[in-house]
């Protein structure tokens, strides 16, 4: 008998995914007795083949969602990379959507020194779209897109009063604006920012050795990832150490008024 490819025998017994102790396995949807949800970003299997799972857990995950990368820069957060978590950490294992402002309790990008928490598919949002009720591209935006950040306006998808502090398309030529679920009538997570790790300069070496640079760098990359990982382990530690002493002087005095220095 021929020995079995490789990725042909980890595809038959599954993929592991930080987020499940069981290998997850491709699903049908199609074969399933009900409509499958995504533990990730919480949506439907909207008859897409390719789905991961474990069965036995009732556990599943969009193959996009699987993918998802562990750590993403974005442009809405540039000052600290976004770590993917399973569960949020916060006390109700909920978080607001800075992007939709919408609640969430599955997956989400966060950066946990500064509270700042994104579902999956609103950190795949393209930076730029069409729509059948404008003309004109519109561009994402993070924020109002007005120098007075006072003032209000309206979605001219659905003609309600936006959130200034959401995320929206935007065309500014015609002043035309809408809120990311009416632009995108059926979100979901798609292509990631390309994540790109730097790599340390090395001397020229005037006898190069592929296979040693080669494993050279890998253990660097490697090295960098771990230490990255504990960085963010760390800022969650201390983010819920921090929650947990307010609690307590809320428990003793009452909940005290909370101020943001900027």
């Amino acid at each position: 008998m021929g020995r079995q490819n490789q990725s042909t025998r980890a595809t038959s017994q599954g993929k592991q995914h930080f987020s499940h102790p069981h290998n997850l396995k491709i699903v049908n949807p199609a074969d399933q007795a009900k409509t499958l949800t995504c533990n990730a970003c919480e949506q439907p299997d909207n008859n897409k083949p390719n789905f991961h799972g474990c069965n036995s857990c009732q556990y599943f995950l969009h193959e996009n969602c699987f993918n998802a990368p562990r750590f993403l820069v974005h442009s809405s957060h540039p000052s600290h990379p976004l770590t993917l978590l399973q569960t949020p950490t916060y006390s109700s294992r909920s978080y607001t959507c800075k992007a939709c402002g919408s609640a969430g309790n599955g997956f989400c990008f966060s950066c946990a020194c500064c509270e700042f928490d994104i579902h999956l598919q609103c950190a795949s949002c393209p930076s730029s779209i069409l729509v059948d009720k404008h003309p004109h591209q519109l561009e994402l935006h993070f924020s109002s897109p007005y120098d007075d950040k006072g003032i209000e306006y309206v979605c001219d998808m659905c003609n309600v009063i936006m959130n200034r502090d959401e995320w929206l398309y935007y065309c500014a030529s015609c002043d035309f604006a809408s809120h990311l679920k009416c632009a995108i009538i059926s979100p979901e997570v798609g292509v990631f920012p390309k994540q790109q790790r730097p790599i340390p300069n090395s001397s020229p070496n005037p006898n190069p050795n592929p296979s040693r640079n080669s494993n050279a760098t890998l253990e660097m990359i490697n090295a960098a990832n771990e230490a990255h990982e504990q960085i963010i382990a760390a800022q969650i530690g201390a983010q819920i150490a921090a929650r947990s002493r307010q609690a307590i002087l809320d428990s003793i005095d009452g909940p005290r008024g909370r101020y943001s220095y900027y």
